[in-house]
């Protein structure tokens, strides 16, 4: 039987590692589509570079119309990474016929829609399991394994680098300088970070989550987002006290069809599995009505992990080629997108003010959680030296509205130095 051949766009990392897949694991894969799958074609942007891998000279292009207008191609598989000209790339793949496997969260997140559209009116199949955690199987469990159910919550540690740092100040008790720079020595951080410790990379994959589990269109700003680069040891020193861990989280939640998605630190209970996810590993625990509570746990980047991801996706997409029903897997997102404002916006928070030292403090500050009707739920008084004091506040169940009317009022108390952190309590 003809052989299913495949156009690789991109061998850096992730495309280095399909091509070990690929080509290593023949007989296994041949046993389970029942077909050859050949990589025909790579696009690289310099032919004579040295490679981690050794390919055939005559693989390689620098023109991306060698694949995208090659009639014997049947697939598409994106590692480069960007948006343009990769969405060009795609769009015009798709226009060809050519199924598309892509590992690219920023163009999914951005212009997914956009993509699935196309591949709906071409009758393509895109598959894109590796651009949300890595080695991890959560779009396909969400689109597959929960088909029969109603997801109301889909909370996660999404991205390895801010996890890494995190754990790093948590077990060593670290500062987030210091361990960044290690981040960076050792690869898991860009020289540039702001994608990852801002929570921007997170975001994005938030948006591609919420959209598959809630059914609507969630766009990228629709994401509340805060990073980690103002996390200190104190913070997480704190946090232990209490009985958290402090994580970067993406957490999606729906209730009576109103939707609520953030990425931010948040203080977790050291009692919920997602607390003792540690290092470079990602977690994603989904709640669904019937199913209960699960968790998803795995390392959410690196060479074979995500290009595993990617070749899974290559299997699937080879099978529907062999069965003739190609096109078929994607669902539109078809519900009203309804966001939650931020009265209907609860969890509980923990607060760190920097006071002056002196008599009824601790009362007007009492006063002020009473007038915004956000109830304490633990408070620890904490002297420090002739600065002041600190204030660490646990409150019950509060909605994001009277949080920040509390803020705003305590910040023009004049015995407050600071408000040092502030923070979503889960679990």
């Amino acid at each position: 039987m003809k052989p299913i051949k495949i156009g690789l766009l991109g061998l850096g990392t992730v495309g280095t590692g399909v091509v070990r897949i690929v080509e290593g694991h023949q007989e296994d894969l041949q046993s389970k589509i029942g077909i050859p799958v050949v990589i025909e074609k790579i696009l690289v942007k310099n032919r004579s570079k040295a490679r981690a891998i050794q390919v055939d000279d005559h693989k390689l292009t620098e023109d991306p119309n060698e694949i995208i207008n090659n009639p014997e191609i049947d697939m598409i598989v994106e590692v480069m990474g960007g948006i343009e000209p990769t969405k060009s790339y795609i769009l015009d793949a798709l226009e060809q016929g050519k199924h598309v496997v892509t590992a690219n969260k920023d163009l999914m997140a951005l212009h997914g829609s956009d993509i699935l559209a196309k591949a709906a009116q071409k009758g393509c199949d895109v598959f894109y399991e590796a651009s949300v955690a890595g080695g991890i199987p959560i779009i396909r469990s969400l689109i597959e394994g929960f088909s029969s159910d109603r997801i109301t919550k889909i909370m996660g540690i999404v991205n390895g680098t801010t996890n890494y740092i995190l754990s790093k100040m948590s077990l060593e008790g670290a500062d987030y300088a210091e361990v960044l720079k290690e981040a960076q020595a050792l690869g898991y951080a860009e020289s540039d970070p702001t994608s990852d410790v801002e929570g921007l990379d997170a975001a994005r994959k938030m948006t591609i989550l919420a959209t598959l589990g809630f059914h609507a269109a969630v766009a990228l700003d629709d994401v509340a987002v805060k990073g980690i680069s103002k996390v200190s040891k104190a913070d997480i020193a704190y946090a232990k006290k209490l009985g958290y861990e402090v994580k970067l989280l993406g957490i999606a939640e729906r209730q009576d069809e109103l939707l609520s998605i953030s990425v931010e630190p948040t203080m977790v209970r050291n009692s919920h599995p997602i607390a003792s996810v540690n290092g470079v590993f990602n977690a994603v625990y989904v709640h669904g009505e019937a199913v209960g509570e699960t968790m998803f746990y795995g390392p959410g980047a690196g060479e074979l992990p995500t290009a595993t991801s990617v070749v899974s996706d290559i299997v699937a997409v080879a099978k529907n080629l062999k069965l003739g029903v190609t096109g078929q897997r994607a669902v539109a997102p078809y519900k009203e997108k309804k966001l939650k404002s931020a009265q209907q916006i609860s969890s509980k928070y923990f607060l760190r003010l920097h006071v002056a030292d002196k008599a009824g403090v601790l009362a007007k500050i009492t006063q002020s959680f009473a007038n915004q009707e956000v109830s304490l739920g633990s408070v620890i008084q904490q002297p420090l030296d002739e600065s002041g004091a600190e204030i660490i506040i646990v409150t019950h169940e509060a909605s994001k509205a009277n949080m920040n009317a509390l803020l705003e009022e305590l910040g023009q108390m004049d015995f407050l130095k600071g408000i040092e952190s502030y923070y979503r309590v889960e679990g």
